[in-house]
C-alpha cells in the first residue's frame, strides 16, 4: 500500500493512521486526530517518540511533566506552528477548546528525551529551489535543528503550478557519509479556493529491481509510503497550493538526513 486515499487508513479515532505494521517497514508513523470543539483525546506513546504539530486550530498537550500549549494556526498555508516533542513510555492528552486537526509524527526509538516545547519563531524556515521549483521547507525537526532520537519531521509548501521534492533523490540505502537509509512518508493538504479542492501529483519509482513504482493524484488527507525509491516529483496544481508532511525515520545510528540525487539529475538543488 503505497498510496494512500483519504480515509482508507482510518482506525478509531483517527482520521489517518499508519504504523509500521501497516507500512511494512520498521520505525516511521503518522497518525491525524481531528477534535470538536471542547474535545480530547489520549494515547499512550508505547515504543515510540512523537511530535504532535497543529494542522488547524490549537491545543494543550498534558504529559506527566506538566502541560504544553500550543497557539497553533488557521491552516498548514498560514505560517509555521508551535509543536510539542513527547517521549516513548508516557500516557498523553490532547484537548482543544476550539477544535482542530493534529498530526502526530512518530517514530520507534530507543531514547527517553524529555517532553519539550517548540516555539514556531525558532523553526528555520529554508527557501529551496528557484524558478517553477521554488519553495518553502519548514525545518521544525530536521535533524540539525530539533532533538530527537529517530524522529526526521519537516514541512514543504509548494507554490501552485510548481514542482517540489525535486530532482528525485533518494534514501533507501546506507553509505556512511553519502546516505542514510529512511523510511519516508508524505501526507499531504491542498489549498482549496472555495468547493475547488485542488490536487496534486507524486511520483515515486524503482531504484532497484522490483522497487516501488507509483505515480499517484494526490488530494487533501492523502499520503504516499516511501519504503524505497527515488522520489519526485511532488507537482502542485496552478493555482493551488501544495502541502506536505514528510515524516522519516531509519536504523542508522546517526540520526542524520542524507539523500543521493538520481543520476540524470546530479546537479541538485537549482
Amino acid at each position: 500500500m503505497t498510496y494512500v486515499p483519504k480515509g482508507s487508513a482510518a482506525d478509531g479515532p483517527y482520521a489517518l493512521a499508519i504504523d509500521p505494521k501497516r507500512a511494512g517497514w520498521s520505525y516511521a508513523q503518522l497518525r491525524v486526530v481531528e477534535l470538536e470543539p471542547g474535545g480530547t483525546h489520549s494515547f499512550t506513546t508505547g515504543e515510540s517518540e512523537w511530535i504532535v504539530l497543529p494542522l488547524t486550530g490549537g491545543c494543550t498537550v498534558q504529559t506527566a511533566d506538566g502541560i504544553i500549549e500550543l497557539l497553533g494556526r488557521d491552516s498548514v498555508f498560514s505560517g509555521v506552528s508551535d509543536f510539542a516533542y513527547v517521549p516513548r513510555d508516557a500516557r498523553i492528552q490532547i484537548a482543544s477548546g476550539a477544535g482542530g486537526r493534529f498530526a502526530l509524527a512518530g517514530a520507534k526509538c530507543e531514547r527517553r528525551l524529555p517532553a519539550r516545547y517548540g516555539s514556531a519563531p525558532e523553526v528555520p524556515v529554508e527557501n529551496r529551489g528557484s524558478g517553477g521549483c521554488a519553495r518553502e521547507v519548514r525545518n521544525f525537526a530536521s535533524a540539525d535543528a530539533f532533538e530527537c532520537d529517530r524522529l526526521i519531521a519537516v514541512e514543504v509548501i509548494t507554490p501552485g503550478g510548481n514542482w517540489s521534492s525535486y530532482p528525485p533523490h533518494k534514501h533507501d540505502e546506507h553509505r556512511p557519509g553519502i546516505e542514510a537509509e529512511l523510511e519516508e512518508i508524505y501526507y499531504f493538504e491542498i489549498e482549496a479556493h472555495g468547493d475547488r479542492e485542488g490536487f496534486g501529483y507524486q511520483r515515486v519509482f524503482p531504484s532497484r529491481e522490483g522497487g516501488t513504482d507509483v505515480l499517484a493524484e494526490v488530494r487533501t488527507g492523502d499520503a504516499v509510503l516511501v519504503p524505497d525509491g527515488w522520489h519526485g516529483p511532488s507537482v502542485a496544481q496552478p493555482g493551488h497550493a501544495m502541502y506536505y508532511l514528510n515524516v522519516m525515520a531509519g536504523p542508522g545510528q546517526e540520526r542524520e538526513w542524507r539523500i543521493c540525487f538520481h543520476p540524470d539529475h546530479t546537479e541538485g538543488y537549482r
